[in-house]
């Protein structure tokens, strides 16, 4: 079983040579040889791939396209929900998203290395989230008041307080991914416990298939990876949640009073271009021109009538004119609702 496969043309020729008793070889068409006999050539042999049986796709290409878009909207989300914690901007980008055995996945993480195992019902088993020591200490830094030049890297476990903050940040992690998945999945994520040695956990066996997506954190000039470890029996029952175009609909979502206070904190300190329309009126160049201090501009606009104040060019309050010890000065009558602007 080890030959090569005969053509049908071949197999005819073989034929037709025992008949006759001589011995033929398939001869290759001659110049000018009718299309006919041009069309029996040999074809060549298709290429044949070989089958890693310790490396199955058991995930479809389409649940790995609606998993990749899905956790890029959640990077930038959680870049920006990071940039707030450390008061300085941190760029989280989505670097991969692929399948490979869990063996695969343990053995090329560091050791120590940060390793969170997670619960997330009602998906099965659990999930890992592992952080890279380089981003990590930089990243704890940070969150203890140091500068942007970071100390040599720690090759060691982390302490209590060091887990005390990282909590901080496994926490943020899980409050973005839980709404990146809310159209897909309500999850319910928690952290079990963490290890600092990725050898000790096993949540699936070690040819399991697993579902690695990798962003790359980099904060300053310090850079470093986290990876999200989702073994295949826990989205296996989802597939066609994936499959569909219920993901699709993950993006911008209602502000909560949480979010709203920790937004108006980060931009208390910002500085903002304030106008007040006093009116409007239509004048000549020549007017224009020969406008002098102490010239009065009149108008249509009642005195009576709300001034319009612009933040940033963007209405936002209606206020009257007045003054204040010895200044003038305007008071804010009420804010304006969007799309109701009345002039």
């Amino acid at each position: 079983m080890g030959g090569d496969v005969l053509s049908q043309a071949e197999v005819e020729s073989l034929l037709s040579a025992m008949d006759t008793g001589a011995k033929t070889a398939p001869v290759a068409p001659k110049r000018g040889a009718s299309p006919s006999s041009a069309a029996q050539a040999p074809r060549p042999r298709e290429k044949v791939t070989t089958y890693d049986f310790k490396r199955p796709e058991r995930v479809g290409k389409e649940q790995m396209r609606a998993l990749q878009t899905l956790h890029e909207g959640f990077g930038r989300n959680f870049g920006a929900a990071l940039s707030a914690l450390l008061r300085g901007i941190v760029e989280v980008k989505l670097t991969s998203v692929d399948q490979l055995t869990y063996s695969e996945f343990v053995f090329s993480l560091e050791n120590p290395t940060c390793f969170n195992l997670l619960r997330a019902d009602p998906l099965e088993g659990n999930l890992i989230l592992d952080i890279n020591p380089s981003i990590l200490y930089p990243v704890i830094d940070r969150l203890l008041g140091g500068g942007r030049e970071s100390g040599p890297l720690a090759r060691r476990p982390l302490t209590e307080i060091e887990l005390r903050l990282v909590t901080r940040i496994t926490n943020l992690f899980l409050e973005e991914l839980r709404h990146a998945w809310e159209n897909v999945l309500k999850l319910d994520l928690e952290v079990v416990r963490v290890e600092s040695n990725p050898q000790l956990v096993q949540i699936v066996p070690p040819n399991e298939v697993v579902v690695l997506i990798s962003f790359e954190l980099t904060v300053g000039d310090v850079r470093g990876m986290m990876n999200l470890c989702i073994p295949f029996n826990a989205i296996e029952r989802i597939g066609g949640k994936l499959s569909s175009n219920s993901w699709v609909a993950y993006g911008r979502r209602q502000a909560t009073p949480e979010s709203v206070q920790s937004l108006s904190r980060s931009l208390q300190g910002s500085l903002v271009e304030v106008v007040v329309e006093m009116a409007r009126t239509r004048i000549s160049t020549k007017d224009l021109i020969g406008l002098r201090v102490g010239d009065i501009i009149t108008t249509e606009k009642d005195i009576h009538t709300p001034l319009l104040v612009g933040v940033e060019g963007v209405p936002k309050f209606q206020a009257h004119a007045g003054a204040f010890k010895d200044h003038k000065a305007i008071c804010i009558d009420g804010t304006i609702e969007p799309g109701k602007l009345v002039l």
